[in-house]
């Protein structure tokens, strides 16, 4: 069986993704698709807009056979923790290719500049220092865009693996937000925000119009609240909180009363925004540097939906010896008692019907999808 990956986050699922999945297979000829997907918070360090079982299933109606849940500790942070998490997810699922999408389009490019040393999480910043390692991707653009960025460090995380990498030429810019048939996730969000017409953007448009949906400002009374009734040796243990940037969140929430007008203060040459968000998470699920140095190695599989090929494909990964988890008991414990505090979180900001559903789909088995 060959079997080709991709990582994602579906927040929301939208046309372009229904498309790399169409270019996957046919590029690959594979027999199975496996996404590996945040759950319900992302890279940015935002909630995503519609829960991961809502997610979860828009992927497998629209031609993924498998949903592997990216854990929260993985999808919460910079491109090549992100990518770390979901690509020793792959090597567990046994796939032979792995697909991402590309702005350049270019993998020789990208090849080149996952040999260099550099760390992708800082290449816009080396690239403004004038270094010279980035020169062949330079001929395409005067900087990396977020998804080539993610590409080099999913293609820094095969080294060394059997696994091809393969690449589809994104039909939208990550962070254009017009709207047209191939409209981004941010476009489609932004839309949805400000009551914008997002027809045909999306297998979601009915889902996303009748649900209800979650955005970072929400938190903010309980993010403030926390950054200013917390001792600050308490906040020095959060995970991500170095260089004394409690001192700066904490100044900053003191005078905000909006979450815009915080990230405004917060974010400066230092610190940026996504830096601030997924920060500023960390402290909302109360992550210690302790839990997260002593999370266990990633050797489990947390299936959120499935169909019938990807039955076929998880009752022949029993004679494997990696570990799947079709129900949450089966997640080792701290990376479930992790999962499960960010649900709460998540959950917190929904109505008391919604709340209790999605708690108690967290503690359930995987989607079956027919």
């Amino acid at each position: 069986m060959s079997i080709c990956g991709i990582t994602a986050e579906y927040n929301p699922f939208h046309n372009g993704h229904k498309y790399q999945i169409e270019q996957a297979r046919k590029l690959t000829d594979c027999d199975l698709i496996i996404a590996v997907m945040s759950g319900n918070f992302t890279q940015r360090g935002e909630p995503a807009i519609v829960d991961k079982f809502t997610r979860a299933k828009a992927a497998i109606e629209n031609g993924v056979d498998v949903v592997i849940e990216l854990p929260y500790f993985y999808a919460t942070q910079s491109a090549s923790h992100f990518a770390h998490g979901a690509i020793e997810l792959m090597k567990l699922a046994q796939v032979d290719y792995v697909c991402f999408g590309s702005e350049c389009g270019n993998l020789e490019n990208l090849l080149e500049i996952a040999d260099t040393p550099i760390n992708p999480d800082h290449l816009h910043q080396s690239m403004d220092t004038g270094l010279s390692f980035p020169e062949a991707y330079s001929l395409l653009t005067s900087s990396m865009r977020p998804n080539d960025i993610l590409g080099v460090s999913y293609l820094k995380e095969l080294k060394g693996s059997d696994i091809k990498p393969i690449i589809v030429q994104r039909t939208s810019n990550y962070l254009d937000d017009t709207l047209h048939e191939h409209a981004s996730a941010l476009a489609i969000r932004t839309a949805l925000k400000n009551e914008y017409d997002f027809s045909n953007t999306t297998p979601m448009e009915n889902i996303l119009k009748s649900n209800e949906l979650v955005y970072l400002e929400q938190f903010f009374p309980y993010l403030k609240t926390f950054l200013l009734t917390s001792k600050r040796e308490n906040l020095e243990n959060i995970f991500l909180f170095n260089e004394g940037i409690e001192k700066h969140l904490v100044e900053c929430a003191k005078n905000s009363y909006t979450f815009e007008e915080f990230l405004n203060k917060a974010t400066t040459i230092r610190y940026t925004s996504a830096r601030i968000k997924r920060t500023c998470l960390q402290a909302m699920v109360q992550l210690s540097k302790q839990e997260a140095t002593s999370l266990p190695k990633l050797d489990t599989l947390r299936i959120l939906a499935f169909n019938e090929k990807g039955r076929k494909y998880l009752k022949n990964m029993k004679n494997t010896n990696t570990r799947v988890a079709t129900r949450f008991a089966k997640v080792p414990s701290p990376w479930r008692e992790l999962e499960y505090r960010s649900t709460l979180l998540y959950t917190s900001v929904l109505s008391k019907e919604l709340q209790t559903k999605l708690l108690e789909m967290e503690i359930a088995g995987a989607l079956y999808i027919k």
